[in-house]
């Protein structure tokens, strides 16, 4: 197919916003930037908060991307993106059978995934995954791997074992990071030239489960490599300890 006729996703990224991690870049600097680099959905997920910013979502609209509400929650120990879900449904989340039972109740029009499931730091799922695969719509690739780096394989192997299409993404901590790891998906069938009006979360899930799919994501070079360790166990960490006071709330931008 022509590229025309293909979108660009990232479904797993933070902001400012984000209550439980410190972020230097707002969801407007997000917007612009993924206006830049022709993205056309996109999904905030904030830790185990939704992001609900209705000017945000707006200016989205108007820049003819798709926003969706999304979130990445800790579920007994093991973190979950759930895209076009609610405040009010993170809330009543305390395990696996909770997320079954919001599975059940929304059917095809929530969209779930894995992500970095074998990866060692942070909240990653690991063997439990197969435990819990009906979870899943989807399982992450994550954009960290370089040479024998790289538990992709295993989770490739996973999405292969059990039908579940991989999603490349970004999971964004610096501004700079978004944008080189995406997931590319054909565009909606559409009646007229007005494409981006009939991008839904609905519509966008389908192509997601129906595929094809295409994944951008480029081994790390040597410099993002360095730059990743001194950010996880040197920056970020330095800016946790600083805020355990209280670091100032986003404001409207």
């Amino acid at each position: 197919m022509p590229n025309d006729d293909w979108i660009k996703l990232d479904l797993h990224i933070h902001t400012l916003d984000d209550p439980k991690d410190v972020i230097d870049y707002s969801a407007h600097q997000l917007l612009e930037r993924a206006r830049s680099l022709g993205f056309r959905v996109l999904a905030i997920t904030l830790h185990d908060a939704v992001f609900d910013r209705s000017e945000v979502f707006s200016d989205a609209a108007a820049m003819g991307i798709l926003l969706i509400p999304a979130a990445e929650v800790r579920l007994q120990g093991a973190d979950v993106i759930i895209l076009n879900v609610t405040a009010a449904e993170i809330a009543e989340l305390k395990n696996f059978d909770d997320l079954r039972k919001l599975r059940g109740r929304r059917s095809d029009s929530i969209f779930t995934i894995a992500p970095h499931p074998f990866y060692v730091l942070g909240g990653s799922i690991g063997d439990r995954l197969i435990a819990e695969i009906d979870c899943f719509d989807a399982i992450e690739f994550c954009h960290f791997h370089k040479w024998l780096l790289n538990p992709n394989r295993r989770a490739s192997a996973v999405a292969k074992k059990f039908r579940k299409p991989l999603i490349a993404t970004s999971d964004a901590h610096r501004l700079h990071a978004f944008g080189r790891h995406y997931t590319s998906m054909p565009a909606p069938a559409r009646e007229d030239a007005r494409l981006y009006s009939e991008l839904t979360p609905e519509n966008v899930f389908a192509g997601l489960r129906r595929g094809p799919l295409r994944l951008a994501s480029p081994s790390c070079s040597l410099y993002d490599l360095a730059s990743a360790i001194y950010f996880i166990f040197l920056a970020h960490p330095f800016r946790r300890r600083r805020c355990r006071g209280g670091c100032p709330q986003p404001q409207s931008e």
